[in-house]
């Protein structure tokens, strides 16, 4: 009877592509959810490629997920993955729908590359046994749906099957504790010059000792709990790394990596550690699957960071800069506004990274507001903050807080009028960050930001 009811599930799910497209409908897990509401152990039957790998983690598993992908092809794989899709199981159903044939067998690819939402583990893993499954990291999220890190760790744990081998972050003491039993393997970045020993952010989850509850002291931090600790009473310390970046160049952007007492040089496609981390992760998860240095390398040289969550342009008198800063996630919010603190020039930054509009039945809860360091933003060079959409008063609250001037914050609660209120100064760079819902809504406003810089540009030579 199960395998009926998947066939039918099948079926009539493979029969909703073309239907959606016929209604001009995008439906990214329509199908999948269509198939789970008709076979709930869908993901049981459905065929698989040879090799799975699973991509998991607070933040950075969609770069992750997406540079991995495109490399395996580039390097000859024929890859299935959910990067057009949701990372829920039914996004994944989905996945899965479109790339097996009308019995549900997969021949037409060689792995399959899925990026896997924490939460959702619980629904995928008891079906899907990953070969290997990579964590980015854990940090805060959304309090409602993730509550704390260690939650999230402990679900992660419970629901990983004893096979799968772990690619792990061994500057991350909290995503490291994941699955202990499993096999693993560690990438970490050795101490950088801009490290501290002190937290300097307003949270960092990882302060005692989780074998004997004493106090870790850390031997360099990065940021919030990210670096290498120990535990002086019991001996507890961070994994050593078996793939560990040295000689980090931002600047002429190289990494050297030592794996087995040898050193590898790869290109460094970004300027800030956080996607350090998410190259290094893709570099470890290629070698576990038996690629070579070389053509890792030679790959890496012809990739480039998904432009859904960053782009840079000059337009008109300006630079703008579109960045992606997670939306209830005060670990991402610390990220962006720190690497925007260190960079050289005049910036302007509009604020439009939480917005209710893009769910009816959706609640939000502020509270991630005080967790974030919002605190970097209160720079000389930083000459106006703009805070746009529904929650524009709560940033300049939080703004204020930091110790923002009064007089360098604008706001509306309209994102177009917001988007008026910047200066648009000649020679500025202007930081456009958004969340990660509601894309109708930020490609809109970076199309309007465009228009309005344009029209700046276009006044300051009638001027002159």
């Amino acid at each position: 009877m199960g395998k009926l009811k998947f066939i039918l599930a099948l079926w009539m799910a493979k029969l909703s592509i073309p239907a959606l497209k016929i209604t001009h409908h995008s439906g990214t897990d329509f199908p999948g959810n269509l198939a789970l509401k008709i076979c709930p152990d869908f993901l049981r039957y459905v065929g698989r490629p040879k090799t799975i790998v699973a991509i998991t983690g607070t933040n950075g598993k969609t770069t992750v997920s997406n540079m991995l992908s495109d490399i395996l092809e580039s390097n000859g794989y024929r890859v299935m993955s959910n990067r057009a899709g949701a990372n829920v199981a039914s996004g994944i159903a989905t996945t899965f729908i479109r790339s097996c044939g009308l019995f549900g067998r997969i021949s037409k690819y060689d792995i399959a590359v899925l990026e896997v939402d924490e939460r959702s583990s619980v629904k995928v893993y008891p079906y899907v046994t990953p070969d290997f499954v990579a964590i980015t990291n854990l940090s805060r999220d959304s309090i409602m749906r993730n509550a704390h890190p260690d939650f999230i760790a402990g679900i992660l744990t419970s629901t990983i099957p004893a096979s799968t081998k772990m690619i792990l972050n061994a500057d991350d003491l909290i995503s490291c504790g994941v699955a202990p039993d499993n096999p693993r393997v560690h990438f970490g970045i050795d101490r950088l010059p801009t490290d501290v020993t002190a937290c300097v952010n307003l949270i960092n989850d990882m302060r005692i000792c989780p074998k004997c509850l004493g106090k870790l002291e850390y031997e360099y931090l990065r940021y919030h709990h990210i670096g290498k600790a120990v535990c002086r009473d019991c001996g507890f310390h961070s994994p050593d790394s078996e793939f560990l970046a040295r000689d980090v160049d931002f600047e002429n952007h190289t990494v050297t990596i030592r794996e087995n007492g040898q050193d590898y040089a790869y290109p460094l496609i970004t300027d800030n550690v956080i996607n350090t981390y998410n190259i290094l992760t893709v570099i470890t998860t290629l070698r576990q699957l038996g690629l070579e240095p070389e053509a890792i390398r030679h790959s890496l040289e012809r990739t480039v960071i998904d432009t859904t969550r960053y782009a840079q342009e000059k337009v008109g008198k300006v630079t703008l800069v579109k960045q992606m800063s997670k939306d209830l996630n005060a670990m991402a919010g610390s990220r962006v506004f720190d690497y925007i603190s260190h960079l050289p020039g005049q910036k302007e930054v509009y604020l439009m990274m939480n917005n209710m509009g893009d769910a009816a039945n959706w609640s939000e809860n502020t509270c991630w507001l005080y967790d974030a360091d919002f605190e970097f933003l209160n720079r000389d060079d930083i000459v106006q903050i703009v805070c746009a959409g529904p929650r524009a008063l709560d940033y300049k609250l939080r703004l204020l807080m930091a110790g923002v001037p009064e007089e360098k914050i604008a706001c509306d609660l309209s994102e177009e009028k917001a988007a008026e209120l910047l200066r648009f100064t000649p020679g500025d760079d202007i930081y456009y960050l958004y969340g990660a819902d509601a894309w109708g809504l930020t490609n809109r406003m970076y199309d309007y930001l465009k228009k309005l810089a344009l029209q700046r540009a276009a006044d300051k030579e009638v001027q002159q």
